[in-house]
């Protein structure tokens, strides 16, 4: 008498039925995008300054400048940077987060409430430390900086100094022609109107930099 096959354990008869499971989307990173983009719009019309005064002005095109206004393309540092200096502001202006009335004055900032930029493109993200507002000065940030993050080949400048202190991991500062490599605890202060890139060398290890960003011509 011929003997059936022996029946499959349910564990494997289940795993066999499992369908694929698909990769996990990103909603949040075109929701920062759409975001940031009607921020940096709103800015630009309380300036009474047209697409083309805009894109004069920073040597970028009409098009592309509209396209981050409607969240169809992630703009880099360099890029939200020199927007922000074009229209008068900070870079903490473009996070357009409104302090909650938790009777702090406008003065303390919880954990919670730290408004956040993410560049998910470039692998840098920024989370505002001061209260939120387009009209201060001088803001603080804590920015996170994955394996590999950064700002890009082409340098960049905007209105400013700025200053920080590397918490975690390492990264790499070139200001003009010199580059260091900064580790945890070492610090750096230069003006921004001097050419400047940043990034994370390392290719399994964050970096975690204390910003400061002190404009003089914002609001």
């Amino acid at each position: 008498m011929r003997k059936g096959a022996a029946a499959k354990p349910a564990t494997a008869r289940r795993a066999a039925k499992k369908p694929a499971r698909k990769p996990a989307g990103k909603p949040a990173e075109p929701a920062m995008d759409l975001a940031v983009g009607r921020r940096i719009r709103d800015l630009r019309r309380s300036k009474e300054m047209s697409l083309e005064v805009v894109a004069a002005r920073t040597d970028l095109s009409i098009g592309f400048i509209s396209q981050i206004e409607r969240g169809l393309s992630s703009p880099s540092l360099r890029v939200l940077a020199t927007l922000a200096d074009v229209l008068g502001v900070g870079i903490a202006a473009l996070f357009g987060a409104t302090p909650r009335d938790d009777g702090a004055g406008g003065i303390v900032t919880r954990e919670v409430q730290r408004a956040e930029l993410k560049l998910w493109r470039t692998g840098i993200s920024k989370q505002l430390l001061s209260p939120a507002g387009s009209e201060s000065r001088l803001n603080l940030f804590l920015v996170h900086l994955e394996p590999g993050g950064n700002t890009g080949d082409e340098f960049y400048t905007h209105d400013g100094e700025e200053a920080g202190l590397v918490l975690q991991g390492e990264m790499t500062l070139t200001v003009d022609t010199e580059t260091w490599t900064l580790k945890q605890g070492d610090s750096f202060r230069f003006a921004s109107r001097r050419p400047h890139r940043f990034s994370n060398p390392a290719r399994d290890a964050k970096a975690v930099v204390l910003w400061v960003n002190c404009v003089t011509a914002a609001g």
